[in-house]
């Protein structure tokens, strides 16, 4: 059992139940949890490394619940740029079809690197196209290596143009295959225990892309094997309307006929939910995974989070696809968050507290866990530092906690996932960096490009 020390924190936000703030304070692990939180000179000094964190800020590992994480070989892509999200999936749908393992592995990899400099410890990714031999264990592999704790989502796509749905038929599976690969990859990998490293979700990609069948096995396979479900609704006003005409339901009337509320589900986007959407969200403790780069970039709109957040909704945060935010920066996320509610005339309408909390105790909420998020006796210890002495908190000194959010985002100085350091001194441990983005281009040009 390894023992580590951290302390002499210029503040650990511990996200408790009481949300102190502990200036000049530390944490004591022990073999991958939280043994004790508090002033450093409380705390036992016998560890098997001590690390003085003078001048930084301790904050939970931030927890991210929506990603692609495929889409960081395409990011920027050219004829995708500047089109809105159904036009933006014609445009990468014939690339995408070019993915190999390799590429899922490797991108992964990335990823994941990039969350973990923003502080990130938990990433729940949606892989949803399986071309040319992809499987999830691609993705599963990865993350090992890696070492961050991982929900991996098994997504799927069913219904091709030739059935109205929008990808080519080239690129959705037979519905048949979809449930017992997840069967098999539920029993292969998932770990419903405390602290575990690795959980599968069962997540068809969304009301455009799988028929209600699909939809409903899914559920059906999830609720009996004590799996979670998650799928993109609401993204944009073409993704309502997609809906209204062919179902003649709104999202949230669809994902309830379906079965597809409650405790176990979240939702990602849910830019254009509408109030009574909001209120059975709220009643059946339904999740929602707030992604506001992408929403952004992809003129989506601004997802009502302030009204959702009073109504109760349980909400996390989610860089989603580098394709479509082209960052995997979970900080800045957090930050955009608080000031896109604020676009609209209420300076309050979010505080940066509200938005760290949304992204470490708000992302365990949605993805079901009660182990992560907060900094606590009995928590595992997934922690992130920042370096205050940095340029960009000049000035912001006063109050370390609302400086992470409103000022510029930095890479983190330690982050630690179940009490091992992936990034120490601010440098990775786990991988190397400069062989990864060197293979990471050469696979992005032949995906982009043709090898």
């Amino acid at each position: 059992m390894t023992t580590i020390l951290l302390k002499n924190a210029e503040c650990v936000v511990t996200m408790d139940a009481e949300r102190r703030e502990i200036a000049g304070g530390g944490v004591y692990v022990d073999d991958g949890r939280i043994v004790a939180v508090g002033p450093s000179e409380e705390l036992p000094d016998d560890a098997d490394e001590t690390l003085d964190l003078a001048g930084q800020v301790l904050v939970p590992g931030l927890i991210n619940t929506h990603h692609h994480m495929f889409q960081s070989l395409t990011r920027v892509f050219g004829a995708a740029q500047d089109k809105e999200l159904f036009g933006w999936l014609e445009s990468l749908f014939p690339v995408w079809s070019r993915l190999t393992p390799e590429m899922v592995g490797v991108s992964t990899e990335v990823a994941m690197a990039e969350l973990l400099l923003s502080g990130c410890t938990t990433a729940s990714d949606h892989l949803y196209i399986y071309p040319n031999g992809c499987r999830l264990d691609d993705s599963i592999e990865a993350a090992h290596r890696v070492g961050m704790r991982f929900h991996a989502s098994r997504g799927s796509m069913s219904m091709g143009q030739s059935s109205g749905g929008l990808p080519p038929d080239a690129l959705v599976e037979n519905e048949t295959l979809i449930l017992n690969d997840s069967q098999r990859l539920i029993e292969t990998y998932h770990d419903p225990t405390p602290f575990a490293m690795l959980r599968i979700t069962l997540a068809p990609c969304s009301p455009y892309t799988v028929s209600e069948d699909l939809m409903r096995e899914t559920a059906r396979l999830a609720r009996s094997t004590g799996t979670r479900l998650h799928t993109h609704i609401a993204e944009s006003q073409i993704d309502v309307d997609y809906s209204l005409e062919r179902y003649n339901l709104t999202p949230s009337e669809y994902v309830e006929k379906l079965g597809w509320v409650g405790h176990d589900v979240w939702h990602a986007h849910c830019v254009h939910v509408d109030s009574p959407g909001i209120d059975l969200f709220a009643r059946t403790g339904t999740g929602v995974a707030h992604c506001p780069c992408s929403n952004m970039r992809l003129a989506s709109g601004v997802a009502p989070i302030w009204k959702m957040l009073q109504k109760g909704v349980p909400i996390g945060l989610g860089v989603d696809g580098s394709a479509s935010s082209d960052a995997g920066n979970l900080m800045n996320e957090a930050r955009q968050a608080m000031l896109l509610q604020r676009v609209g005339g209420d300076a309050g309408a979010l505080s940066a507290r509200q938005a760290l909390e949304m992204a470490t105790l708000g992302g365990a909420r949605v993805l079901g866990r009660d182990d992560i998020g907060a900094l606590a006796p009995g928590m595992a210890a997934d922690l992130a530092a920042f370096d205050l002495g940095r340029i960009e908190y000049a000035g912001a000194r006063h109050d370390p906690v609302a400086a992470l959010v409103f000022c510029g985002s930095t890479p983190s100085q330690h982050v630690i996932v179940n009490g091992r350091f992936l990034i120490k001194d601010g440098a990775f441990t786990s991988i190397d960096p400069g062989v990864l983005v060197e293979r990471h281009n050469a696979l992005s040009r032949d995906l982009l490009f043709g090898s």
